[in-house]
C-alpha cells in the first residue's frame, strides 16, 4: 500500500524559510518520480516541483530560484526546501508520487496516482 506522508509545515513570517519533507512507504520510491502540488483557498491545484528518478527537476515559474525539490533515496523521503517565503505561498501542501521513472508533464496534477493529506503553509507579512 503506498502511503506518503507530509510534515514540516507551518507559520512564517514573509522571507522566512521553510522545509517540507514526505515520507514515502510500500513502493520501490527510487524507480518513481515525485512532485509537490499546492493548493491555496479558494484556487486550484497547482505544481510546485518534481523530480524524477534521475533527479531532473522542474519548477513552477512562481517558485523558480526560491525553492529546491530534492530527494534521499535512501531514506525514502521527498524534500521541499522553500526560500524568501511570501503570503502567496500559503497553500495547503501536498507530495505526489507517480510510478514511473520520468513523467511526460511533470506539474500536472493528472498525471499523479498517489498522494499524500498535505501539510499546511501560512506565511504573514
Amino acid at each position: 500500500q503506498v502511503l506518503l506522508v507530509e510534515s514540516g509545515g507551518g507559520s512564517v513570517q514573509a522571507g522566512g524559510s521553510l522545509r517540507l519533507s514526505c515520507a514515502a512507504s510500500g513502493f520501490t520510491f527510487s524507480t518513481y518520480s515525485m512532485a509537490w502540488f499546492r493548493q491555496g483557498l479558494k484556487k486550484e491545484r497547482e505544481g510546485v516541483a518534481s523530480i524524477d528518478s534521475n533527479d531532473r527537476t522542474t519548477y513552477a515559474a512562481s517558485v523558480k530560484g526560491r525553492f529546491t525539490i530534492s530527494r534521499d533515496n535512501a531514506r525514502e523521503i521527498l524534500f521541499l526546501q522553500m526560500n524568501s517565503l511570501s503570503p502567496e505561498d500559503t497553500a495547503m501542501y501536498y507530495c505526489a508520487a507517480y510510478p514511473s521513472p520520468w513523467v511526460a508533464t511533470p506539474l500536472a496534477a493528472w498525471e499523479y496516482n498517489y498522494w499524500g493529506q498535505g501539510t499546511q503553509v501560512t506565511v504573514s507579512s
